[in-house]
Parts: structure tokens; C-alpha cells; sequence
């Protein structure tokens, strides 16, 4: 090959080299565009009209045309931060929902082990079981977990022989009960999130683990929880956000709050000060500090893990 058409050859294969890269880039984005489109319209349009109306004045004399809509700014916010029902229906909120992650976490990884450990039979029994528990609704759950805790005709006061107990009279065994419905719902996802994980590790590091005497907790803590630290996340985040934002459960099982209003969780709050009230600003004042504390929990963990994994 002649000297001058062999460098003029190396040119175009530099060019050529030099545009794949950022071809390479923009190609996946090309195929996500159409599925971000969408997106961008079920979640970002919707989350402009929440924050829109937050700050006006939108009550149901605004809803009918009686009065018109006035722009009170932050009004909303600082009427929602001056209720001191509002903090503590917070803190609940917070602590109710850091309860159902961390019990949904460890029934779900709990029962994905055993799922390693038990024949295909019993397997198979207990993955559709907990399918089936994943896709009944909300509102069927609730209402089956009040018949099982019924009071007057429920199997469970009179298994265990508890008469006339109401378990949704009290404010810890209402939230109590709610929660043992939540994790029977939501643990599925993450059993089986968890034991797909656990299925691609391969056999061999398990092996050598043992065969070093680790025990089945230390296999757990020090090999598979740092092989599965991308999947825990994802579950961990989806419980957060599935979880502060419980609405249904709490609606249904304890009537729409509890007594007095003491099971209330912020979106129950949210929909009373919205329906109930028609004060519509206030309820998407609430959903707009619902959205950001999300949001704030949701970053503040994906931080958190990043340094623990350039720890390890």
C-alpha cells in the first residue's frame, strides 16, 4: 500500500474512531426519548399543577366560580408549618414508614434465603403465595386484614383468646395492624428482587465462605450484602417511597385517620385538608413538603451508599 493512501486510510479510521464515542452516547438516549416523553408528561406536569396551586388561594368557592382564584404566595406553606398538627403528623409518618421499610426489608430477604434453602415444591408454593399476596389491591387487603382482626368475628381474638379487643381503638395497635398489612403486600417485591440476587452470586464464593466457617448470618453480612448492596438499594428506595406515601391502608383501616385523628399519616392529612376541607392550597401545600422530603430521604440514602461503597 502506498505510503500516502495508508495515511489517508489512518485519517478516516481516526475520524471514524473519534465520532463513535459520542454517537455511542447519544444513541441509548435516542430510544429513551419517546419512554421520557412520556414520563415527563404523567409526572413533571402534574407535580407544576400541585406546586401551581399551592400557592394560590383555592378553596371550593374557587372550584365553583363563586370567588376569584387570588395568588397568596407562601401563605400556604407558613399556614402548614405554623399547625403544629402538621409536625406531629410528620413525625409519625416518618417513624410509621421507617418501620414498614426496615420490617418489609428483613421479612423479604429473610424469606429470599429460604427460598435458597428449600426444594422446588415448597418453593413454588411459597413464591405464588407471596404473589398473590403482591397483586391483591389495596383496598381487598385492608379490608380482609379488619375481617382477620375483627373484634366480634375475627379468627385472631379467638385463636389467641383476646374476647372483644379492638385492635383499631388504639392509636400503636391501629398502627400496628396497618403495618403488619403493609409488609404482607409489599415484602413480595422485595423476596423476589432479592432472591434473583442471590441466585446470579456464584456458588463458588458461598462455598469457599463456609468452608472458611463462616456462619449463615456472617455469609449473609460480610458476602452477599456487599454482592447485592445495587439491589438492596432499589428496594430500599422503592419501600420508602411505597411506604411514606401510604394513603389506602390507613384510610380503610382506621377509618380515615383513627379516632381524633391519631393515626393520621401525611397524605391522609393532605386529602383531609384538600376533600374534607376544600381547602385545596393547603392539601397541595402538604403534597408539595411530601415530595420534597421524599426526595430529601431518597438522595440523602443514595448518598450514603455511595460512600460506603468507596469505603469498601
Amino acid at each position: 500500500m502506498p505510503a500516502g493512501r495508508g495515511r489517508a486510510w489512518r485519517g478516516r479510521a481516526r475520524s471514524r474512531g473519534s465520532a463513535h464515542p459520542s454517537a455511542s452516547r447519544t444513541v441509548p438516549w435516542l430510544y429513551l426519548a419517546p419512554a421520557l416523553v412520556v414520563l415527563g408528561g404523567l409526572l413533571l406536569y402534574p407535580v407544576y399543577q400541585l406546586g401551581l396551586i399551592s400557592v394560590f388561594r383555592y378553596t371550593q368557592a374557587q372550584v365553583s366560580g363563586g370567588e376569584p382564584t387570588a395568588f397568596v404566595g407562601l401563605d400556604n406553606y407558613a399556614e402548614v408549618f405554623g399547625d403544629d398538627r402538621f409536625w406531629s403528623v410528620l413525625l409519625a409518618t416518618v417513624l410509621f414508614a421507617a418501620a414498614c421499610v426496615v420490617s418489609t426489608l428483613a421479612v423479604g430477604c429473610a424469606l429470599a434465603v429460604l427460598l435458597t434453602r428449600v426444594r422446588a415444591v415448597p418453593r413454588t408454593a411459597l413464591m405464588l403465595a407471596a404473589l398473590g399476596a403482591w397483586a391483591t389491591p389495596a383496598v381487598t387487603g385492608s379490608t380482609v386484614w379488619l375481617f382477620l382482626f375483627d373484634p366480634d368475628f375475627g379468627p385472631v381474638n379467638r385463636l389467641f383468646g383476646l374476647g372483644d379487643h379492638s385492635w383499631t381503638y388504639g392509636r400503636y395497635s391501629a398502627f400496628l395492624l396497618v403495618l403488619l398489612e403493609v409488609v404482607w403486600c409489599s415484602f413480595p417485591f422485595v423476596m423476589v428482587t432479592v432472591y434473583a440476587g442471590i441466585r446470579a452470586v456464584p456458588s463458588e464464593v458461598l462455598e469457599a465462605a463456609a468452608l472458611d466457617g463462616a456462619s449463615q448470618w456472617r455469609i449473609w453480612r460480610s458476602v452477599l450484602v456487599p454482592m447485592l448492596r445495587p439491589i438492596l438499594m432499589v428496594v430500599t428506595v422503592q419501600s420508602v417511597i411505597w411506604d411514606f406515601k401510604i394513603f389506602t391502608q390507613i384510610y380503610v383501616m382506621t377509618g380515615g385517620g383513627g379516632i381524633a385523628g391519631q393515626n393520621l399519616v401525611l397524605n391522609v392529612y393532605a386529602y383531609q385538608q384538600a376533600f374534607a376541607s376544600s381547602q385545596y392550597g393547603l392539601g397541595a401545600a402538604i403534597g408539595v413538603v411530601t415530595l420534597l422530603v421524599l426526595l430529601a430521604v431518597t438522595l440523602g440514602y443514595l448518598r450514603l451508599l455511595r460512600r460506603q461503597g468507596e469505603e469498601l
